[in-house]
């Protein structure tokens, strides 16, 4: 038999209940979250009365930056990224917890912003947290319809975009200083670009070495995508063949799962001479060859598995053959006088 609208009482739950067909034709079930009645009867009123007034008179229901958070959080489970997402919501938290998306205004921005500064905080530290605000009001708007407007938010200026990569004399001696191991996972990186959990969770039925490809489905953005194999990546490859029957890349007979800025990283860096440079900053040290080799900047993204020019376009400094030209227009003339043999210059 069917259960009557309204509030009710399941056995297996403390709370009170609801079950309604709203104005606006949805139907809701779903606990009150109350273990009093007349606040259960209370939220049943407002979720009629927001349905009426968005039906009738387009008034949408005022929703909370935690309701937010709660699907934004959602919707990016399956990034590789994802526990980041999780403390950078949970930090917001003391400055937005109850607030409804409407009341998040300019004014509201700037007290995170100087609230974060004050702790100490650095630019590029603050500006992750403003991304995230960002991201999550932008997909209320645009995506969920629940929110017409948000404040306009500016990334802070003064954030120093990480510049290190290493020569190719430093890079073979780092690969001398490292365990077999490692060094087989330092060589990929430096042939393919791919980042650490896309080298350690690369696995054999995704490599394709007469085809000279690899496909990677753990990627840090969530979508799958493609590697061509140059020649030092299938070179590394083949070297690991018949160690494991899944994994191309093992320690020990065993995938590698810990972190790769461990003893062996560490102490392979001291022994190269090598200071302030982590296993991510290989994959700068790549796409900064490619461009120094002349790669265009469309070609380094595609390769890179980036989403867009915005990233790739810091690698653009370290490619000038295209300003070659130009640079010799101010070259001064060499004129070289035959009977004296003396070459004069002039402009």
């Amino acid at each position: 038999m069917a259960r009557n609208e309204g509030v009710f009482r399941r056995p297996d739950s403390r709370y009170w209940w609801i079950n309604a067909t709203l104005p606006n034709g949805k139907r809701v079930r779903q606990s009150a979250g109350t273990e009093d009645r007349a606040d259960a009867e209370a939220l049943l009123a407002k979720l009629k009365l927001d349905a009426y007034r968005e039906t009738h008179f387009g008034i949408k229901p005022q929703r909370t930056w935690q309701e937010a958070v709660v699907r934004y959080l959602e919707l990016k489970r399956t990034l590789r990224s994802f526990s980041d997402v999780q403390r950078i919501c949970r930090h917001l938290d003391r400055y937005l917890g109850d607030m409804l998306l409407s009341q998040i205004n300019g004014d509201v921005i700037w007290t995170i912003v100087q609230g974060e500064l004050k702790k100490g905080n650095k630019p590029a530290t603050v500006n992750r947290y403003m991304s995230t605000v960002r991201s999550l009001l932008r997909m209320a708007r645009d995506e969920w319809q629940w929110i017409d407007t948000f404040p306009k938010i500016r990334l802070l200026p003064g954030e120093v975009e990480r510049d290190r990569w290493l020569t190719r004399v430093e890079a073979e001696r780092l690969v001398r200083c490292c365990p077999p191991h490692l060094a087989a996972l330092v060589r990929f990186a430096l042939a393919t670009g791919c980042r650490a959990g896309e080298i350690s969770g690369l696995e054999w039925n995704r490599v394709d070495l007469d085809r000279k490809t690899a496909w990677l489905d753990q990627t840090k953005n969530g979508t799958p995508r493609g590697v061509p194999l140059n020649a030092d990546a299938v070179e590394v490859l083949r070297e690991q063949m018949g160690k494991d029957l899944r994994f191309c890349f093992t320690y020990q007979g065993k995938r590698i799962t810990s972190g790769l800025t461990n003893s062996a990283w560490q102490s392979a860096l001291a022994a190269a001479g090598i200071q302030d440079f982590r296993f991510h900053d290989l994959r700068h040290t790549w796409a900064s060859w490619h461009r120094q080799a002349g790669t265009s900047c469309d070609e380094l993204k595609d390769l890179g598995g980036w989403k867009s020019r915005v990233m790739v376009d810091r690698y653009a400094k370290y490619a000038t053959e295209h300003l070659t030209l130009a640079a010799g227009r101010i070259e001064r003339v060499r004129v070289k006088d035959v009977a004296s043999n003396v070459t004069f210059l002039t402009r």
